[in-house]
């Protein structure tokens, strides 16, 4: 399935490639940092960059900001927000905001792929106020219950 989206390069864009998919299987495409020049980015420190592109989705979808695993994994590096949501109607600049939860600084340097981009479809959701929910095995249990015993100490006595 393919979804037409348009695509304006910025000035400090021009000569990067658009967002791709690294393989013919993969569900993101890479994008890359539009920075003039290397941004040092401390340990914990956070930054929003650039991409130099702003996009028009179609009504109906949403452009996620998702982390690159290789920065996660090789330098703690992953996005604050992750994913980051672009909807349909912004017409501003795509920005990653980045933070660094490794212990080194990282150099983050022009056309380095910084994050993907996913694109995806939005359901609306036509809410409907109910006294009672329908049951359901798990039923109300959270954070960790399932595969565990409820009965247990933090077996589903919380929320979500």
């Amino acid at each position: 399935m393919s979804v037409a989206v348009a695509v304006r390069r910025l000035a400090h864009g021009q000569d990067l490639p658009l967002p791709e998919p690294a393989s013919a299987a993969a569900a993101g495409a890479d994008l890359r940092a539009a920075v003039a020049a290397p941004v040092v980015l401390a340990p914990g420190g956070r930054v929003a960059i650039p991409t130099g592109l702003a996009i028009a989705l179609p009504e109906g979808y949403e452009a996620q900001i998702r982390p690159r695993s290789g920065l996660a994994r090789d330098h703690g590096v992953t996005v604050l927000n992750a994913p980051g949501t672009i909807d349909a109607d912004y017409r501003g600049e795509v920005l990653v905001l980045l933070v660094n939860l490794g212990d080194r600084p990282v150099e983050i340097t022009r056309a380095m792929r910084i994050a993907q981009l996913v694109v995806a479809p939005v359901a609306r959701v036509d809410w409907q106020v109910s006294a009672d929910l329908p049951p359901t095995a798990r039923g109300a249990g959270g954070f960790g219950s399932t595969g565990t015993d409820a009965g247990t100490p933090g077996g589903g006595a919380s929320a979500c």
